[in-house]
């Protein structure tokens, strides 16, 4: 297992798995400038990463992510650079985050302990599957402090996720959905204790990582770009271009081997 080095976020990369831990902890793991940076930084250099298969992400402590940390966020990072984020400022250079977890070709999972809330929970809601502890609290906070709840994506996926009527309730009351719930309602895939965080995660990786490289990067992608789909012929030429990128493929013809001879494929990414 390798570590990757930045100031406010950890990776450790375990063969084809990187455990990304939002690291911190002193302050519920709330976003400042630094931590947006780190972010933007990891997650930028994934779209040409062949190495690295899925994404695991989580909290360090007792949260997930509280949110803005709004006695820092917005000022220089720890080199002295102002955030300038599509001409927004610090609004575009944060939400650039969430843009980049959509492009990353990797699927990221989300651990969610304790507070999410606004950004946080815009992270939980960015990721492709979601599981909570069982002290999972999420929210979007920002209409509680005079803002929109409309930021960082959450108007796009949440009513994709739950539909527009609980979207509606949450984002217009600024209410916690709790663990429980979150599961009733399809937002997250299971509810465990805490302590079991780290080995709920294990199944879900086994079973993306006995898929093929390719075949996983573009189920991603073919699924990012059918749910924006104008029509089902739009969404089947995605999926007749993947399938075929895919069918060219050593892995395939490894797949097709291992059906018909009753055995586990053995995946190289060619």
């Amino acid at each position: 297992m390798s570590t990757l080095t930045f100031e406010t976020i950890n990776v450790e990369r375990d063969d084809t798995v990187d455990w990304l831990t939002l690291n911190r902890p002193e302050a519920l793991n709330a976003l400042n400038t630094q931590m947006v940076t780190d972010l933007r930084t990891y997650f930028s250099s994934m779209m040409e990463n062949t190495d690295t298969r899925v994404i695991v992400m989580r909290g360090a402590g007792r949260a997930f992510c509280a949110g803005l940390d709004i006695k820092q966020a917005g000022g220089a990072d720890s080199a002295g650079h102002q955030p300038v984020g599509q001409g927004w400022g610090f609004q575009g250079y944060l939400a650039e985050v969430y843009l980049l977890m959509r492009r990353c070709p990797q699927p990221i999972i989300s651990l969610i302990q304790g507070p999410a809330c606004g950004g946080g929970f815009a992270f939980v809601l960015a990721s492709d599957i979601r599981i909570a502890a069982q002290s999972a609290r999420m929210n979007a906070a920002f209409i509680r402090i005079g803002l929109s709840a409309c930021d960082m994506g959450t108007s796009y996926f949440l009513p994709r996720l739950v539909g527009t009527a609980l979207a509606s309730e949450l984002m217009l009351t600024g209410r916690f959905i709790n663990a429980e719930r979150a599961l009733a309602t399809g937002l997250v895939s299971e509810v465990v204790r805490d302590d079991q965080l780290p080995d709920a995660a294990q199944g879900y990786l086994k079973d993306m990582l006995t898929t093929s490289p390719m075949g996983l990067r573009l189920t991603k992608e073919g699924l990012n770009m059918a749910i924006d789909a104008g029509s089902l012929e739009a969404a089947m030429a995605i999926e007749n271009r993947n399938q075929i990128l895919c069918s060219r493929t050593e892995d395939a013809k490894e797949g097709m081997r291992a059906f018909i001879e009753k055995r586990d494929p053995v995946y190289t990414g060619r």
